[in-house]
């Protein structure tokens, strides 16, 4: 009896805990899936402003696993200060929203730590140059991307982490 009740209890605060929503059959639609000629609604887009964008892809290749820190900008809300870092070093500077869409950085100071890995300053250099020459800016859903001068293909492709 002492064993049934433990496993039961087990069971049901496993759960409790579950954190993602159960997977369904491909073949069946969700139950709150639109009626026929409706579209689904669109994840909201992350504010641009105090959230903290993490890095995913430089110039359409994917990020390396960090060995020292997690690269990422955040752009202040109360003030046009950004801070980050950029895989070794942290950084801070300004930045400018010229018109909707548009995005400048100012000089952007950082630490001077030696990396651990040639990744993280390969990693480092490009997110470094991408923010530098970022111009425009397009928030999808939780996906930042950062253009440079010409605008086509994206420099950077950060994905929303939400401060509180």
């Amino acid at each position: 009896m002492r064993n049934t009740l433990l496993f039961a209890t087990t069971i049901l605060l496993a759960a409790s805990c579950q954190t993602s929503s159960p997977a369904t059959d491909a073949t069946t639609p969700p139950a709150s899936s639109p009626a026929v000629g409706q579209t689904t609604p669109a994840t909201p887009d992350a504010a641009l402003r105090n959230t903290r964008w993490v890095l995913r892809q430089l110039n359409g290749q994917p990020v390396p696993p960090p060995t020292n820190a997690e690269p990422y900008v955040l752009l202040r809300q109360d003030a046009p200060n950004a801070e980050g870092n950029g895989s070794c070093n942290r950084f801070r500077g300004t930045y400018e929203l010229p018109a909707d869409g548009q995005l400048r950085f100012g000089a952007l100071l950082s630490t001077r730590m030696a990396c651990a890995s040639p990744e993280g300053t390969t990693t480092e250099t490009g997110f470094m140059r991408a923010l530098e020459n970022a111009r425009t800016y397009r928030i999808s859903g939780d996906t930042l991307r950062l253009f440079g001068e010409a605008g086509t293909t994206p420099t950077a492709v950060l994905h929303a982490v939400y401060l509180r």
